[in-house]
């Protein structure tokens, strides 16, 4: 809901985008066709050394009821049924894969003006049950989220957070890594016409003590040509630039270099090329 707290997993979301969304390293390759009959066609490629993955996926939407199918090159097939308003602000989601048997699982989203709860459970004899929820509005927001392996009567994460939101900043702390890790980001929206946006994230280690940071930048040159860089106190620096050389079709270079690295393979260097016609 628009006047409701987003999921637990969008806290801190925006600067986790600005700084990691659309930096590709390798070569990557994405054709999108999309019908008047809610059918739509996506073929991706990826090649990485020198290996190539690739996959088609198949969306088709009918009233509030979503089927997605995704074959890949090993032949696996991931199938995922959607349906929106299953009840008053209820979305449920089942979703498989073949050959593996152990794969199915049922996700539901329960959406509430002051409230967001995200449940997951595997459909198998030992499944993997998950649960989020966050409270609060749209401003500020206040969430934690917990897994359960029922195999080894174990915890596999409890992690909790906060957000908040305002039109020209946005900040979140989050306790991840079962209580290990205390991370804090900001995001400030600095000029709204351009789209010149700041971000930056801090990570702290409780068992090692040790600090983590990255700061970065997104900022529109003109309507079609964005340009983000990244630092982060590790030695790495990051630049990219995208252009949309046509409506909804984007090109993407992305550049990567590590100032601490001991080898001398010098920067990565990545191309990605989506196509919508």
């Amino acid at each position: 809901m628009a006047s409701g707290p987003a999921s637990f997993s969008d806290i801190g979301k925006k600067a986790k985008d600005l700084l990691t969304k659309d930096y590709n390293f390798d070569h990557k390759f994405t054709l999108s066709l999309l019908s008047s009959t809610g059918l739509g066609l996506t073929a991706t490629g990826l090649k990485r050394d020198q290996i190539f993955f690739g996959d088609i996926n198949t969306l088709y939407k009918s009233g509030n009821t979503t089927v997605d199918v995704k074959v890949d090159t090993y032949s696996n097939v991931s199938t995922k049924v959607t349906v929106s308003d299953i009840f008053p602000s209820t979305k449920a989601a089942f979703s498989f894969k073949i050959p593996d048997h152990k794969s199915g699982k049922l996700d539901v989203q329960y959406l509430h003006p002051h409230a967001a709860i995200d449940s997951s459970i595997g459909l198998n004899p030992n499944p993997l049950l998950e649960l989020s929820a966050a409270i609060g509005s749209k401003d500020l927001s206040l969430g934690a989220e917990v897994g359960f392996d029922t195999a080894s009567a174990s915890f596999t994460k409890y992690n909790a957070g906060i957000g908040l939101n305002k039109p020209d900043y946005s900040a979140a702390l989050l306790l991840t890594d079962k209580g290990e890790t205390l991370k804090a980001s900001y995001v400030h929206f600095v000029n709204p016409v351009n789209g010149t946006t700041v971000a930056a994230e801090m990570s702290h280690r409780f068992a090692s003590n040790e600090n983590c940071f990255t700061i970065g930048s997104s900022h529109a040159v003109d309507p079609q040509t964005l340009v983000k860089t990244r630092f982060s106190d590790n030695g790495k620096v990051a630049m990219l630039c995208q252009r949309e050389w046509r409506p909804k079709s984007l090109i993407t270079v992305s550049a990567d270099y590590d100032s601490k690295a001991n080898n001398k393979a010098g920067p990565r260097l990545g191309l990605a090329l989506a196509l919508k016609p």
